[in-house]
């Protein structure tokens, strides 16, 4: 089934359960897709999201491709006073190359790796829940095969479960990825964002079902 039709699926599934970015009630332990056509649209919701968690008292790790840790910041301190939150170590943004080091044969593994890390890291600094963004387009220039994305984001829902303490936002530029491999990325988030609309998605697979069909 094309990306445009299941999406068009997917609105029709929530007409009437739809809600914004902001304020939304994502339950801990969730991950979502984010899809947007422009970063226009990506700042728009990582603005948002980044707001909400930093009001919430939520350590913040935003892992960025296209854009530098510094435009995400100034973005940000255009409403809010960034000092304390960076201070205390409550905004973490970074380089997806800085986050997921080319050392040696990448794997997704490197990914899994340095969130475990990073939760564990916050939890320990004191923060009683810890909110993630990651612009996915990383995957283009560290992953040795795109198939091996969609695996990945399957993979990773056997690992939030470890922590009800995070929630997770993963961010598509649709332009930059093809259609079969975004149709295979919505297969595996149980929740999609259109917009500022937070959907619940009836093509969600559960890992084990997804990943048997794909060895």
């Amino acid at each position: 089934m094309p990306l445009t039709e299941m999406l068009n699926n997917v609105l029709n599934e929530n007409k009437n359960v739809a809600r914004s970015v902001a304020g939304v009630e994502l339950a801990p332990g969730d991950h979502v897709c984010a899809l947007y056509p422009t970063l226009a649209d990506r700042d728009d919701i990582l603005n948002l999201y980044l707001r909400e968690g930093l009001s919430d008292g939520d350590k913040c790790i935003c892992v960025m491709e296209s854009n530098d840790p510094a435009s995400v910041l100034t973005g940000l301190g255009v409403d809010v006073d960034l000092a304390p939150f960076l201070a205390k170590r409550q905004l973490d943004v970074r380089w997806a190359a800085e986050a997921f080091p080319r050392g040696g044969s990448f794997s997704t593994d490197v990914v899994v790796e340095f969130w475990d890390h990073a939760i564990q890291e916050a939890l320990s600094d004191g923060f009683s829940f810890a909110r993630g963004a990651g612009e996915m387009t990383w995957a283009l220039h560290l992953l040795p095969d795109i198939k091996e994305l969609a695996l990945f984001e399957s993979r990773f829902n056997r690992f939030l479960p470890r922590y009800p303490q995070m929630r997770l936002l993963c961010m598509y530029e649709l332009a930059r990825f093809e259609g079969d491999t975004l149709v295979d990325v919505l297969k595996v988030h149980p929740k999609v964002m259109l917009g500022r609309m937070v959907l619940h998605n009836p093509y969600y697979i559960e890992p084990d079902e997804f990943l048997a069909t794909r060895q």
